[in-house]
C-alpha cells in the first residue's frame, strides 16, 4: 500500500469511525462496511475489485434469460463451458 493510498484508506476510516460514535450513520449502512470491511482495504492496496466476477454473473444471468430457465442443469453448464471457456 502506498503512502497516498495509506492515507486515504485513514481518512475514510475515520470519518466513518465518527459517524458511527456519534449515531449520524444508518446501521444497515454501518453492517454494510463492517461486513466488507476486508474488500474494502483490498482496494485501497491494491487497487483490485471483483468488477470482473460481477460481470460474469451478470452474463450468466443473462444467458439463463434467455434460455427462459433452465431445466436440465447438466446442458446449461455445458452451454456455459462453451460459450465462456
Amino acid at each position: 500500500m502506498t503512502q497516498a493510498n495509506r492515507y486515504k484508506f485513514l481518512q475514510l476510516f475515520l470519518l466513518f469511525h465518527t459517524l458511527s460514535i456519534n449515531n449520524a450513520l444508518n446501521p444497515s449502512i454501518h453492517r454494510l462496511i463492517i461486513n466488507h470491511y476486508s474488500n474494502i482495504l483490498n482496494y485501497f492496496e491494491a487497487r483490485i475489485t471483483n468488477a470482473a466476477a460481477e460481470s460474469f454473473n451478470a452474463k450468466i444471468k443473462n444467458l439463463r434469460l434467455q434460455l427462459r430457465g433452465v431445466k436440465n442443469k447438466a446442458f446449461f453448464l455445458f452451454r456455459l463451458t462453451k460459450l465462456f471457456a
